[in-house]
């Protein structure tokens, strides 16, 4: 997990909880970082945080692949209804307005997509 230039890992954790660094380990299926010109994608990259006086910091470590920058944003156009509204916003105004997703969907068309103007119609 840790460097450390030779030292045992399990005094190099230890040292670093004297000193009020928190290590935590996420397990992380992905991560993605978008740049102006791509994406670089880490799967099954290994994810430290650590926190020390505050300031949290993220260490990834793997091969990124690299993509064209919105190529993988297909998942969000293929949630969407036939006419644009995306099924998330559909179920956010139907539970919070207590109506059906039918309902909450001509609501959302009404107002042109706009979440908080449909539940503000619904009530």
């Amino acid at each position: 997990m840790f460097g450390g230039g030779g030292m045992n890992p399990r005094k190099m954790k230890q040292m670093m909880k004297q000193m009020g660094i928190d290590v935590t380990e996420i397990d992380a299926e992905e991560v993605v970082i978008k740049t102006a010109d791509e994406e670089l994608v880490f799967s099954d990259a290994q994810v430290t945080r650590m926190d020390a006086q505050g300031q949290e910091t993220y260490q990834i470590v793997g091969e990124p692949e690299t993509r064209a920058l919105g190529a993988g944003d297909d998942e969000a156009e293929e949630s969407a209804d036939e006419g644009g509204i995306p099924e998330s916003d559909i179920e956010i105004v139907a539970q919070r307005a207590g109506v059906s997703k039918d309902e909450a969907r001509e609501a959302l068309e009404a107002e042109d997509g706009d979440l908080a103007a449909a539940i503000a119609r619904l009530e």
